[in-house]
């Protein structure tokens, strides 16, 4: 540490005195700048009043010249210069008699140029002296800043006035200066002290440096002040104090580093001596490693960590090495939960910001034994050295799960996510990278199944799960062009009249190899895959067409009910395409009901309200599936335009016996009809919790005790022969 102070002092010195020779430099640079300026200005301004003497003279000796041949002259000068705004002809008493050009400049003819005592004493002392004279910055009476050249024709008695030579001072600056002075300096004028003229007045400068010069002009007392622009004084600094200071600091912090290493080197030279052939064989290759990786940029751009080709080559030095130790390596795979779906309303701007912020909180777990890196999509995966037991893994995935603890804060918004963990151990779940990597896919994908914001370790067995999953939903892409999905209607019960009077309908597969699969087995692997859109218009489209069918039967006044997910309510589409489907089989919009489950309704609320609205307009029924299992908001009753509400099963199966059962079931039902909301009961399978509901005003019911869900061919069946009613009406007394 004291060496590297030293050489700290040393470079801070050396700069410093490097610094103040490039200031001393660029003072005396910008010295020259405005003396070669103020030399210029001399000398350009001499050449001009010796040209405006010469046409003085000119009329001296020609006093006969008339106005004509006066103005033709005058042209020529203005010509010839072209810094001019006017030459004029001022008589003997001061007053501008004939000028060139008239234009622009018609109201100083008869005007006195000796408007004050100061510039008619100046004037009277060139008549008399013959000698020119200068007005000093002005304001012309034209308008604007100015300067005056007046040049006596003839002297003391003989005099006749003077030919008088008008600038305007921004042009005869830009005339005088070059582009770069322009470009590089701000100007300024000053007349006896005081400032009379500014160039450049708007242009930014290095408050640190001005120089300002005299200017030999007869008659004027004028300096020249030079402010010169940040980018001019850049130019003049060199690169020595900075590649100085550089150079002495990398110096002692080499210095530092090597006599630290040396003294650790020999205070445990013993040590290394019985690891150095394993721990050189170690570094070379690390050192292998990190070339080729370098090659691949082995950086995630977005998110800053490691990506997943880096992850997979150190995975399998990783695995290596513990092999050698007889040490456990545990690989973690992280899926954001509902990432997709808030990319998809949200905007890819929100779901970059989203994997940046979760990023930041998730690379804080690395250390020497973690490395976090970033797949892709919405998943990031870990790995975890020198694992001793469980234990070690159990408390990292509980690290991970503190980072989803508190909101993340995206696009002035606080957004709650979560995440869903499958763990691969080696060696008990793979003995190389591909296949713990393959594993631990398999066991997120279990932990999904789950219900998502858990973990779930890899066993025995999931592979043969995976494949199986893999092969349905490889056919699930042809279900629907082979028109392998048919409906399955579920009855609902009117309590108060005993009939039925609505279905759910409810999607079956029918596999060609398989068979009859029931939603449970295809409806997850339709969401992750993107075709629940496509599968959820074929259920609008079938029952469309189904309630079409009935038109004229016993069945027509049914109203069937369709189930609809999270991804299709997002779909802005989703009205236009059930209104379609409505007008293509000529059905009337109330014998349709969308059923969504109550957690859905309250995800992006906005949006979702908008939805329903239109659902609404268009006469179509709305129902909360599974109430009481989501966030049970009540709230949000008051402002959805629902129909009906339909109670979870998991209430039913033991409101007979449960009292707190009871309680809700009874309060649901009673806040649903002061809301002017009819309910429904699902699982009903006994006749104690049918007579239950009944007693207790509920509207419908629903479950294996009317009907389990059977084809359209039974229902109407069972709907014509009365079977399921008169059934219903015996056991319950209805």
């Amino acid at each position: 540490m004291v060496i590297f102070l030293v050489f700290l002092g040393l470079a801070t010195g050396l700069r410093y005195g490097l610094v103040r020779q490039d200031e001393n430099q660029i003072e005396a640079n910008l010295a020259n700048e405005a003396r070669a300026m103020a030399n210029h200005l001399e000398r350009e301004f001499l050449v001009h009043a010796e040209a405006i003497r010469r046409m003085a003279k000119r009329l001296h000796s020609n006093p006969a010249m008339t106005k004509l041949e006066w103005r033709r002259d005058a042209r020529n000068y203005l010509d010839d210069f072209g810094v001019y705004q006017a030459i004029e002809w001022v008589d003997r008493d001061f007053v501008i008699r004939w000028l060139e050009p008239v234009a622009e400049n018609e109201d100083v003819i008869g005007y006195n140029v000796a408007f004050n005592n100061e510039r008619r004493r100046s004037l009277e002392l060139a008549q008399q002296s013959g000698n020119w004279d200068l007005s000093g910055v002005i304001d012309l009476h034209q308008g604007g800043k100015g300067m005056v050249i007046y040049a006596p024709v003839g002297a003391g008695a003989e005099n006749n006035g003077f030919i008088a030579g008008v600038f305007r001072m921004e042009v005869l600056a830009r005339q005088l200066l070059t582009s770069r002075v322009l470009e590089l300096f701000r100007i300024e004028i000053r007349q006896a002290g005081a400032v009379s003229y500014e160039l450049n007045d708007s242009r930014p400068v290095n408050p640190d440096f001005s120089h300002t010069e005299p200017v030999d002009l007869p008659t004027l007392d004028w300096t020249l002040t030079l402010y010169p622009t940040e980018e001019w004084v850049q130019r003049q600094y060199s690169y020595w104090p900075g590649m100085t200071f550089a150079t002495f600091v990398l110096m002692g912090l080499l210095t530092s580093l090597t006599t630290l290493l040396v003294q650790l080197i020999l205070k445990r030279n013993r040590a290394l001596l019985k690891t150095r052939r394993e721990l050189d064989r170690e570094i070379a290759q690390r050192t292998a490693i990190q070339q080729d990786l370098a090659r691949l940029e082995s950086t995630d751009t977005l998110t800053g960590l490691a990506n997943r080709r880096f992850f997979m080559e150190d995975l399998s030095h990783t695995l290596n090495i513990a092999d050698r130790q007889m040490r456990q390596v545990a690989l973690i795979m992280l899926d954001l939960d509902r990432f997709q779906t808030l990319n998809d309303s949200l905007g890819h701007q929100f779901g970059d910001e989203l994997l940046i912020k979760v990023s930041e909180r998730l690379n804080r777990l690395s250390n020497e034994r973690i490395l976090v890196a970033y797949s892709g999509g919405d998943e990031f995966m870990l790995c975890q050295q020198q694992v001793d037991n469980i234990d070690d893994i159990i408390h990292l995935l509980g690290q991970v799960k503190q980072c989803f603890d508190l909101p993340f804060e995206v696009q002035g918004q606080s957004h709650s996510i979560t995440a869903t963990l499958g763990v691969a151990v080696y060696p008990q779940s793979g003995l190389d990278a591909d296949t713990l990597l393959r594993n631990a896919d398999i066991a997120l994908y279990r932990a999904k199944e789950q219900g998502r914001n858990t973990y779930q370790f890899y066993t025995e067995g999931m592979q043969d799960r995976e494949v199986m999953r893999l092969e349905l939903d490889k056919d699930l892409s042809q279900a629907l062009a082979n028109n392998e999905f048919v409906l399955y209607y579920q009855p609902q019960l009117n309590l108060d009249n005993g009939e039925i009077q609505s279905v759910e309908a409810l999607i079956r597969w029918q596999h060609p190899r398989r068979g009859l699969l029931p939603p449970v087995e295809f409806i997850p692997l339709a969401e992750e895959s993107g075709r629940i859109t496509d599968i959820g218009r074929w259920v609008v489209m079938a029952a469309c067409r189904q309630l079409a069918k009935w038109k004229g039967t016993p069945q027509e006044g049914l109203r069937i009910a369709v189930n609809l997910s999270g991804r299709e309510l997002d779909d802005e589409d989703l009205v236009d395409h059930i209104r379609e489907a409505l007008a293509l089989e000529d059905v009337p919009a109330d014998r349709l009901e969308v059923e969504l489950t109550e957690e859905i309704f309250i995800q992006n609320i906005e949006h979702n309200l908008n939805q329903l609205a239109r659902l609404r307009q268009l006469g179509v029924h709305l129902a909360i599936d599974d109430f009481g299992v989501g966030y049970s908001s009540l709230g949000y009753l008051r402002d959805f335009p629902v129909d009906l509400l339909k109670i979870d099963r998991s209430f039913i199966t033991d409101v007979t016996e449960r009292h707190d059962d009871a309680v809700i079931t009874r309060a649901v039902i009673n806040l649903a009809h002061n809301l002017g909301i009819e309910v429904v009961a699902e699982g009903v399978e006994t006749e104690e919790q049918l007579n239950f509901l009944k007693n207790h005003r509920c509207n419908f019911a629903q479950g294996y005790l009317i009907s389990r869900p059977i084809p359209v061919a039974d229902l109407e069946q069972a709907l014509a022969s009365g079977a399921l009613v008169a059934a219903i009406t015996a056991e319950s007394g209805l």
